[in-house]
């Protein structure tokens, strides 16, 4: 379980904290599992890797996001009980990693010490609604395309091949699906989590409703914009502001 749903290429051992990366639709595992290079010994770096793509790329695509947190938490709850662990998503990635720190925390007690989200927009917030209306059925391959190019973040060399872009275009599609699965109804005086949040953006991406992050955690909650789209963390600058940043808050955690 645990070799097929996470890449970890930097193996720390002796690391005081993990690291856990969910990527962004359509995505693998291979920018954010890099991270684990520009991080110190003290923070192991792990990235998720969802069925359907990659090693996993004969199974099944999930069907819903009660699917996807299921299994992670099922490989991860031992690794995540023996030692402190932080949560970092990018877009459908933040989804992700805050529906599973949700799970680990109503079930099992057990919270990152640290959620780090990038370019998504609160769970609890109206402007995370119009993503559940998507029109994906109906949605033309070319005008997912279109709106993958928008976003930026995908090489446009790997659009030239018929058979990477009808994987990508799959991929995305199946992804925004079990997205449109995922809904979260703040109860009215729940406080989900106490660590702190984290939020990035790119400058240049559309706005994200950020400010509902504060009603999810009684920690603290910090915003920063970085130059750049919606893919701005893949400039190498700001994935040095990143990892120098998420270092700087897992080692203040007092561990």
């Amino acid at each position: 379980g645990m070799e097929k749903l996470v890449v970890c290429p930097y193996k720390r051992p002796n690391a005081l904290c993990r690291l856990i990366c969910f990527p962004w639709a359509g995505g693998g595992t291979s920018q954010l599992a890099a991270w684990g290079k520009l991080f110190s010994s003290s923070i192991e770096v792990s990235s998720v890797r969802l069925p359907g793509r990659e090693s996993r790329l004969k199974e099944p695509f999930a069907k819903d996001m009660t699917t996807i947190v299921n299994e992670i938490t099922s490989v991860l709850l031992k690794e995540l009980q023996e030692k402190p662990f932080a949560f970092f998503g990018h877009s459908f990635g933040s989804y992700i990693s805050f529906a599973v720190a949700l799970h680990l925390k109503e079930k099992y007690g057990l919270e990152p010490i640290h959620l780090f989200v990038s370019g998504a927009h609160a769970p609890n917030s109206e402007a995370f609604l119009p993503i559940k209306n998507i029109p994906l059925c109906d949605a033309e391959d070319e005008d997912i395309i279109t709106h993958i190019q928008l976003l930026g973040g995908t090489p446009s060399e790997f659009l030239q091949y018929e058979d990477v872009k009808k994987h990508l275009i799959h991929t995305f599609r199946e992804d925004i699906r079990v997205l449109q699965t995922f809904s979260f109804e703040k109860a009215e005086r729940n406080i989900p989590f106490s660590c702190d949040i984290t939020c990035f953006n790119g400058s240049e991406d559309k706005p994200h409703d950020l400010e509902a992050w504060h009603d999810l955690t009684s920690g603290d909650t910090s915003f920063y914009d970085l130059p750049g789209g919606h893919f701005y963390l893949l400039e190498p600058s700001n994935a040095i502001f990143l990892t120098k940043h998420i270092t700087r808050c897992i080692e203040n955690a007092g561990l």
